[in-house]
C-alpha cells in the first residue's frame, strides 16, 4: 500500500512572513509561541510540526531576512566598473531612505536580532556577522570598481572605505529607530558620500 503525505493546509511563506513580523515588532524574548500562533493562525502542534520550536522558527526567519539583506546589496552593487560609483551612492541613499521611511521604528531585523541575542546566542551572532561581512565585501568590490573608473582615490583602501560606509549605514539605522528626523538621516548619508576620497587633481 502506498501512503501519500497529506498536503499542509497553510501557505508556508505567509506563515513565515507573519512570524517574522511578530518577532520584528516585539523581539525574540517578548514573543511567545501563543503570540506566533495568533499571528499565523496556527496551533502549537502545527507550528512545532512544521518549524520546530520557537528558536528554530526564529532562525528560519532570521536566515531568510539575512539572505534578503545580502541579495539587496548584491543587486544594487554588482556590475561593471562603469557606473560603479553611481551604484554605490544609490545603494547608500536607498538604505538610508528605508530608515527614513520607517515610521514604526522597527529598525532592521538583522540589527535587532544581533543586539538582543548575539551575546547569548552564538548561532544568531555568527549568521549576523556573515551577512554583514558579505555586504561589506560587496561594497568593497564596488568601491574598487569606482576607483578603477576614476571616481575615487586609487590609493585608498577599498575595504576600509566599505567598512566606514557600512558603519555609517548601521548608525543611521540606529538613529532612525531612536527617532532622528528623516532630513537629518539623509544629510548624514550625503555627508558620508561627500567625504569619500576623490582622485588627486594635477
Amino acid at each position: 500500500m502506498t501512503f501519500v503525505a497529506r498536503p499542509r493546509g497553510f501557505d508556508e511563506s505567509e506563515v513565515l512572513r507573519a512570524a517574522r513580523d511578530q518577532f520584528w515588532g516585539s523581539g525574540y524574548a517578548a514573543t511567545s509561541v501563543d503570540d506566533i500562533g495568533a499571528a499565523t493562525g496556527l496551533g502549537k502542534g502545527s507550528l512545532y510540526g512544521a518549524f520546530g520550536d520557537k528558536h528554530q522558527l526564529y532562525l528560519r526567519v532570521f536566515d531568510e531576512y539575512c539572505a534578503r539583506f545580502v541579495r539587496f546589496a548584491r543587486r544594487a552593487l554588482e556590475g561593471p566598473d562603469a557606473g560603479a560609483y553611481e551604484r554605490l551612492c544609490t545603494y547608500v541613499v536607498d538604505v538610508v531612505e528605508a530608515a527614513a521611511r520607517d515610521t514604526a521604528r522597527r529598525g532592521c531585523l538583522l540589527a535587532n536580532g544581533a543586539a538582543e541575542l548575539a551575546g547569548k546566542d552564538p548561532t544568531v551572532a555568527d549568521r549576523a556577522r556573515v551577512a554583514l561581512e558579505q555586504t561589506e565585501e560587496l561594497m568593497a568590490t564596488c568601491v574598487a570598481a569606482a576607483q578603477r573608473e576614476g571616481h575615487l582615490d586609487p590609493q585608498a583602501d577599498p575595504r576600509q572605505l566599505a567598512a566606514l560606509l557600512l558603519a555609517v549605514l548601521r548608525g543611521v539605522e540606529a538613529l532612525g529607530k531612536a527617532g532622528r528626523d528623516p532630513a537629518s538621516l539623509r544629510s548624514i548619508a550625503h555627508t558620508a558620500l561627500a567625504t569619500l576620497p576623490r582622485p588627486p587633481t594635477n
